[in-house]
């Protein structure tokens, strides 16, 4: 089955080595608990707030070693009193698991966006 797997990360800096650092740390955490490899990533996308534009997040994967994984980067709609510094990812997956077994992982300031899971 293809499943996304949603994630959300945010910083305090608009710097290239945050951005792609706190990037990172939600890509393997969304990897790790899923039980991903590379191999079973389809594609990602990326989307970040008016207020990032230091670096892609999309060179975290890169960073990485997933260099087969097709990857994009967006702005998010910039919503009045919306979350601040935030990276959003939607990661397609290809795995056995059920819908209900995706773990979907919000880090930082993003927590707020998904009380329910975290």
């Amino acid at each position: 089955m293809v499943w996304a797997i949603r994630g959300a990360t945010t910083v305090s800096d608009n710097t290239a080595d945050e951005i792609v650092a706190e990037t990172q740390k939600l890509l393997k955490e969304m990897a790790e608990k899923n039980g991903l490899e590379e191999d079973d990533i389809i594609s990602i996308i990326f989307t970040v707030t008016k207020d990032l534009d230091a670096a892609f997040p999309a060179i975290a994967a890169r960073n990485m070693g997933w260099t087969s994984t097709a990857l994009m980067c967006m702005n998010e709609i910039d919503v009045p009193g919306s979350l601040e510094k935030c990276i959003r990812v939607m990661m397609h997956v290809n795995t056995d698991k059920d819908k209900k077994d995706i773990k979907h992982v919000y880090l930082n300031g993003a927590k707020v966006l998904r009380p329910d899971l975290t």
